[in-house]
């Protein structure tokens, strides 16, 4: 994905900072508990769309794969 597209992604529910999980294609919302899919590189941005993470994936904070995208 762009760069430039990742500066201005926030998301959709809390307008907060998303990380992006190469390993699972997905942007994360920590705070919301929620995954949103990245389909043939385009982040799909809608709640009806998105997971909601485990609460494994709640707690694991240090995702070696994950980076911001903010």
């Amino acid at each position: 994905m762009d760069k430039k597209l990742f500066e201005i992604l926030a998301c959709p529910q809390c307008k907060g900072e998303l990380k992006h999980a190469k390993d699972s294609a997905e942007l994360i919302c920590r705070p919301c508990g929620m995954a949103f899919p990245i389909r043939d590189g385009i982040p799909v941005m809608l709640e009806g769309e998105a997971r909601t993470l485990t609460s494994g994936e709640r707690l694991d904070e240090s995702k070696g794969s994950s980076q911001s995208v903010r």
